[in-house]
């Protein structure tokens, strides 16, 4: 039976698990907390350690923050600061993340083969029906987004880091510190007034919310989106680690 070592790997928490072929969890997720400073030597040994605590796989999935194009990292939004999520970029972190080959180090690393993706793609992967167009969005530190069209992965967009109003980002706009300040009723209806504002621009057939947060929403907000926008766990994050390697890009 094949196993996979599923990693989800967030700007505040990084957890992980291993699952059987069938996305069932065969140990008790563990977790430990993002540490700050974390240059790329710290992150690769961050997930040896928690994977060491774990049974044994056959091959690894890890999904992370940020545009990550073929396990490359393009940009990242909270690794690349010194005190983590909402603290200022350090630029020599800037430099040493940009460019750098998560999947070739981490393969190395593990000794397996190895598939890194954003961590809003592995998420869309554990729940995502496979047909029509298919818009996963991630609420937690800040916003992850993924599409999938038939099931297969579009081209990662990051949506997060666009303006949206006052000057924020989605990131900030709807992410954990805004949510902590507004409260969840009021932060619930800023999630209503994204997912109204992105429906003409993707015109989904199904969207699902998912992430630590997403079970915050307030079910009166929830209804007034529509039959077809959906609540999905963030155990998602983990499970999705299985399909994520049956789901490639169109």
């Amino acid at each position: 039976m094949m196993t996979t070592l599923a990693i989800d790997c967030g700007g505040g928490g990084i957890k992980a698990s291993v699952l059987d072929e069938a996305g069932t969890m065969r140990a008790r997720p563990l977790r430990v907390p993002t540490p700050y400073p974390l240059p790329t030597s710290l992150f690769v040994k961050t997930l040896l350690d928690l994977a060491a605590q774990l049974p044994a796989a056959d091959r690894v999935t890890v999904g992370m923050p940020g545009m990550i194009r073929h396990g490359v990292v393009v940009a990242t939004p909270h690794y690349v600061t010194r005190g983590g999520p909402r603290t200022k970029p350090d630029p020599t972190l800037v430099a040493e993340w940009s460019g750098f080959d998560a999947q070739r180090a981490l393969a190395e690393a593990f000794g397996l083969p190895t598939l890194v993706l954003n961590d809003a793609e592995v998420h869309g992967a554990g729940v995502v029906a496979g047909t029509g167009l298919e818009l996963v969005l991630t609420l937690g530190t800040g916003l992850g987004c993924a599409l999938f069209d038939g099931g297969m992965l579009a081209p990662h967009l990051e949506l997060s880091q666009a303006p949206v109003r006052w000057g924020m980002s989605y990131d900030t706009y709807v992410g954990e510190p805004e949510r902590r300040r507004l409260g969840d009723t009021f932060w619930s209806r800023r999630v209503r007034a994204v997912v109204e504002g992105l429906r003409p621009v993707f015109r989904w057939d199904r969207l699902y919310l998912g992430g630590g947060n997403a079970r915050l929403i307030r079910p009166e907000q929830l209804a007034r989106m529509g039959d077809d926008v959906v609540v999905v766990p963030n155990s998602a994050g983990i499970v999705g680690g299985v399909r994520a390697w049956t789901i490639r890009r169109s």
